[in-house]
């Protein structure tokens, strides 16, 4: 029997606060968050898709929005959401959304994301699925936002995070806010697409100018590789990995 799924996202503002606080207090005492162009930032409803280096990246975006339009966010790939740290924290603060890897529930996933959009929520999904090696690289990106964004009829707006693929402490972290990308009609197969390469596209040229840093101290090594689940079962070499290969097939994120 599959393990069964979270409630639909809840916006708990205690909670909520209390994590917002030890994001901005913990992440932001540790590194050097710096957040541009944040007028580009959704007043509304939006999908923001994020590339992903490290475990930290959700904990860094936390920290560098600003607290409001309420937050949704998909959670890591297990399928049952009360095992592992990261997995209770989501589902402790109320702002999960619940869905299966295996794609068993995509309609019902749909229809939640419709819902939470349609209340005016701002939904983030690492685009990607996966962490990968390099400030500069990017992994093809699974077409859920794309889906859920021509579904709902709200952009896609790119966030691009560089710094986080080796901490260290006090070291530069970036968030670029990119111009919202807004598909064309229903959501078909062809449109789909073409908002997945857009946003791809987008990604990838605000990336292209930061440089990757050099591996820290071994105590930042080792906190830098807590928590990250590397598909390749090992922090891969820079070049490695599938990140030139594009991604076929349906993901919900």
């Amino acid at each position: 029997m599959p393990a069964p799924l979270l409630p639909a996202p809840e916006y708990r503002r205690f909670r909520v606060a209390l994590l917002r606080v030890a994001c901005r207090v913990v992440i932001g005492g540790l590194l050097r968050i710096r957040l541009e162009f944040p007028n580009r930032l959704a007043t509304g409803p939006a999908i923001y898709c994020f590339n992903h280096l490290n475990w930290v990246d959700p904990l860094v975006l936390m920290a560098a929005l600003p607290v409001t339009p309420h937050y949704a966010m998909f959670g890591p790939k297990e399928a049952d959401m009360r095992r592992g740290g990261r997995n209770r924290l989501i589902a402790w603060s109320g702002f999960g959304i619940p869905y299966r890897p295996a794609k068993t529930d995509l309609r019902e996933t749909t229809r939640r994301v419709t819902r939470v959009l349609g209340d005016g929520w701002v939904i983030l999904i690492a685009g990607e699925g996966r962490i990968h090696r390099g400030e500069r690289e990017l992994a093809p990106l699974a077409d859920g936002p794309a889906y859920f964004a021509l579904r709902a009829g709200v952009p896609v707006i790119p966030l691009a995070i560089n710094g986080t693929s080796w901490l260290a402490f006090r070291r530069g972290v970036r968030v670029r806010v990119g111009e919202p990308i807004s598909g064309d009609g229903r959501a078909t197969r062809e449109a789909v697409d073409a908002l997945t390469a857009r946003t791809a596209d987008a990604l990838r040229a605000m990336t292209s100018d930061f440089a990757d840093p050099t591996p820290p101290s071994r105590p930042w090594r080792r906190l830098t590789e807590l928590f990250n689940d590397w598909p390749e079962g090992a922090r891969p070499e820079l070049g490695e990995g599938d990140a030139a290969t594009p991604r076929a097939g349906s993901d919900a994120g």
